[in-house]
């Protein structure tokens, strides 16, 4: 991939819990589906000009391959990924060694949740966080990764 199309390309990657969406405590995290959440950040990136892809897993592993290879493949990820797990830890470092812009979204406030859930591990090593706005954090997080496409990251 030429590295100009790599400008134009995002990756929103799910970890463990968004492939539940739609069926996990609605009242909290609402009715949308992992579906609707594709939809909505596809029509975003229309909109934007720019090309998305999306993967989800639970395993850390493919996690981590997926962060190294959109260093070459990417402008950018949207990324959830658990508060404080043990492969939190792995994510982070991930990120940090890839050095691209990530945006991380919490699709609810997690400093509202339990003492123990509400560390994000990764924020420190991300270029921006985005909590609490439901579905469309993700469709924000895109726009605020596209507005810094060409800066460079710290």
């Amino acid at each position: 991939m030429s590295a100009a199309a790599a400008r134009d390309r995002y990756l929103v990657l799910n970890g463990p819990n968004l492939n539940l969406l739609g069926e996990r405590e609605p009242g909290v995290y609402g009715t949308g589906t992992l579906a609707d959440l594709e939809a909505l950040v596809r029509a975003r990136a229309r909109e934007l000009g720019v090309e998305v892809s999306f993967a989800q897993s639970n395993h850390e592993g493919v996690l981590i391959d997926l962060i190294h290879e959109a260093r070459l493949a990417c402008a950018g990820i949207i990324l959830n990924a658990g508060a404080y797990t043990h492969y939190s830890y792995a994510l982070r470092d991930a990120i940090a060694a890839v050095r691209i812009p990530v945006a991380e979204v919490h699709i609810t406030d997690i400093y509202q949740r339990d003492e123990f859930r509400h560390v994000s591990v990764i924020e420190p090593v991300c270029a921006v966080q985005i909590v609490g706005e439901g579905l469309p954090g993700y469709a924000h997080a895109l726009e605020w990764l596209v507005s810094q496409k060409g800066s460079e990251r710290a």
